[in-house]
């Protein structure tokens, strides 16, 4: 398995590709569920999608800056990066989330 790309820095995020990412109703719910600031294991995101189709709309949060995954061997971990998220677009990027 690859290793995952790094999120962008804040000055990198853009409030378009944020849109973008939180315009799937499957990766908003990804979001819900990280909303609590735990780090889940790729396989504990329940999402009713293929595992690729998951690994893609992983990839579309983590390249918006929404989410960073850590790898660990063969295992992947995603947290929510809300303070890089509230800094770039304080008190609006996760409005309704928290």
């Amino acid at each position: 398995m690859p290793a995952p790309s790094s999120p962008p820095s804040q000055g990198e995020m853009t409030l378009p590709r944020l849109l973008g990412a939180f315009s799937d109703p499957t990766r908003l719910g990804i979001v819900r569920v990280l909303s609590d600031g735990a780090e889940r294991g790729w396989g504990q995101l329940r999402a009713p999608v293929a595992k690729s189709t998951l690994s893609h709309h992983l990839k579309v949060l983590r390249e918006a800056g929404v989410t960073r995954t850590r790898q660990d061997g063969t295992r992947c971990f995603v947290t929510l990066r809300r303070d890089s998220l509230d800094v770039r677009f304080p008190g609006q990027a996760l409005v309704g989330l928290r």
